[in-house]
């Protein structure tokens, strides 16, 4: 009771400027969600001396741990910490075992010796686990650019994350920062955008970070920009069968000509026989028709007749 009382006593001469105090603005002390933290005094503690930790909780101060006499103390009235605090008898330093979002914030720090009396203020802000964050590409957005009389086939790629809070997202070419992109808000999803010629052999990453972590995510360009080697290489061997299938188309034309000519010179050839043939079948019948004609004269001439002149009738038949 009485060195709370020689405490409270303390504070109003502090805050009247009696004693020398060490207060500050504060000490920013980043820690990863489910990481312990030790908030450290920097001192060896006296048979005497006084070691009061106090957090801030809806603007007041509520104590949490002590050193009075080398007796260590644990206050948690509003089971905020539940057996997550720990202190050093030999320093006095203060440690938050797997931290949560409901431990950031202030912690005060009120040391008692015979000499002075010293008040320090940590700050603990907590960060939440690095999400992962991917590499994609649009592979319908490829784009052709020339240079030096070449055409080159350009990749667009974007890095993103989602739901994230006090992180920053960049883009590196080898260790040079081509661009980066940052948000402090609560649940936002980043997206930053990359153009890369998909022949390029230089070294590209994206890195996600926060105060106290980062990861780096190395991109391959050959695996998310197949698309536009492709068409790239599409457009390499373009003349190339350009070439080919007017060769083809020509040889085409030239066979289809030569196989019309053909066909017309056969057809020609075929009628002209069949026209002979036909010019010999009429000779040959007409010569058949006189014989005939001559049987059936001398089987019905008068015997006398042609008997008496046989060879003026003949001539007279071949007239």
């Amino acid at each position: 009771m009485i060195h709370n009382i020689f405490f409270i006593l303390c504070l109003l001469l502090i805050t009247n400027g009696v004693f020398g105090a060490d207060a500050g603005a504060g000490k920013s002390i980043p820690v990863m969600e489910g990481d312990s933290v030790t908030l450290k005094t920097k001192l060896k503690v006296q048979g005497d001396d006084q070691i009061l930790w106090m957090f801030e909780v809806n603007n007041s101060d509520t104590r949490i741990a002590e050193i009075y006499k080398l007796v260590i103390s644990i206050y948690d009235s509003n089971e905020i910490f539940k057996n997550r605090l720990q202190i050093d008898n030999q320093t006095g330093s203060l440690t938050i075992r797997n931290i949560r979002t409901e431990h950031t914030g202030l912690y005060k720090l009120q040391i008692l010796t015979k000499e002075k009396v010293t008040y320090r203020i940590f700050s603990v802000i907590m960060h939440a686990r690095l999400p992962v964050h991917v590499i994609s590409s649009n592979s319908s957005s490829c784009s052709s650019s020339s240079s030096s009389g070449s055409s080159n086939e350009n990749c667009s790629l974007v890095c993103s994350v989602v739901n994230v809070s006090d992180v920053s997202l960049s883009w590196y070419k080898g260790n040079s920062l081509l661009s980066n992109i940052s948000v402090s808000d609560f649940s936002i999803s980043l997206s930053l955008p990359l153009e890369v010629e998909y022949q390029d052999k230089n070294t590209y990453s994206c890195v996600i970070n926060n105060p106290i972590s980062n990861q780096t995510k190395h991109l391959n360009i050959s695996q998310l920009c197949h698309k536009c080697a492709e068409r790239h290489h599409l457009y390499t061997i373009m003349p190339v069968v350009v070439a080919v299938v007017t060769l083809l188309v020509v040889f085409v034309v030239l066979g289809l000509q030569c196989l019309r000519a053909r066909t017309i010179q056969e057809q020609q050839k075929a009628v002209q026989t069949s026209e002979e043939e036909i010019h010999y079948e009429e000779t040959t019948f007409s010569e058949h028709s006189v014989r005939s004609m001559v049987r059936n004269i001398f089987a019905v001439c008068s015997a006398s007749v042609c008997l008496l002149k046989p060879q003026l009738l003949l001539v007279e038949l071949y007239k």
